[in-house]
């Protein structure tokens, strides 16, 4: 009789810094997950509120601190650390879904796939609905047309990948702030023939902070990924020069949607266009930290 195979076990690393606004929300999501993740390790980068008390006062976290600014080290020091066959990562301020678990673990039963990443919609901003429907659109345009090219796109708000694949890959990513490290990290799982995919099962809610950011950090972090997979010479940069122009041309829409949004009546309202309560998300290309 051949040995039970034993059950696949999914680390969750979540980058943070300055999250105290959002980070319960977040954690509070991971412990509704119908199927409990094996372990979740919070990365603290050098925050300056309370984000690592509230990290550990949750009896499921560990916490772990990383003096290298910036995402790109919290998120190798997470992924180190993991032990999981499966690594997922989000961010502070993500709401997964609570099957999450559930459609990872179906999805990563095909041994086939090395790294997949899912859909988001919003939260905290008028029209959301609309949002929402524009960029389920799109990353499933932009997924259909990249896996052609065997060049797929992963988001670091919601996605996963075997171990074995980062183990693969980690010695050799690009630190370099002005490349978005999630995108970084398919170049090169691409480059390494491993099997990326794109699946609107996996569902996560984000804020759209980075709407209420300067808008020269709002600029470098929307061209991040055409420059990235510009450096790594993959034809799919043509298909994000248009979605990023288009990004950058509605940028002060979104920011007014975003800051005018008021969260006791769940509406957008004139008067809180104003307000200078939001936390903007810091940039994760961003070279001012």
């Amino acid at each position: 009789m051949g040995a039970v195979k034993r059950p696949l076990r999914i680390s969750l690393v979540i980058p943070v810094y300055n999250e105290q606004a959002y980070l319960r929300a977040c954690l509070d999501a991971v412990a509704a997950q119908q199927v409990p993740f094996f372990e979740v390790i919070v990365v603290d980068n050098n925050s300056t509120d309370d984000t690592a008390a509230i990290a550990e006062s949750y009896p499921f976290v560990r916490l772990l601190r990383e003096p290298r600014q910036g995402v790109f080290f919290a998120r190798n020091a997470g992924f180190n650390a993991a032990t999981g066959d499966i690594i997922a990562r989000t961010d502070g301020d993500t709401i997964l879904a609570p099957d999450w678990t559930i459609q990872a673990l179906q999805l990563f039963s095909e041994p086939a796939l090395d790294a997949v990443s899912g859909i988001v919609s919003y939260r905290d901003i008028g029209l959301r609905k609309v949002f929402d429907r524009i960029d389920t659109w799109y990353r499933g345009f932009l997924a259909q047309r990249c896996q052609k090219r065997g060049e797929l796109f992963l988001y670091g708000v919601n996605m996963a990948m075997r171990r074995s694949a980062w183990l693969k890959v980690r010695d050799h990513l690009c630190a370099e702030r002005r490349f978005a490290e999630d995108l970084d990290i398919a170049a090169h799982l691409s480059e390494d023939g491993c099997r990326l995919g794109f699946a609107s099962e996996l569902h996560a809610t984000i804020v759209p902070r980075q709407a209420a950011a300067p808008f020269r950090d709002f600029y470098t972090y929307t061209w991040s990924g055409p420059r990235t997979y510009a450096a790594h010479g993959l034809n799919s940069r043509r298909l994000m020069y248009p979605m990023a122009i288009f990004v950058l041309l509605v940028y002060v829409p979104i920011r007014v949607l975003f800051l005018g949004y008021d969260p006791t009546r769940e509406r957008f309202s004139f008067g809180y266009i104003w307000r200078t309560s939001v936390q903007p998300r810091v940039s994760p290309v961003s070279e001012s930290l």
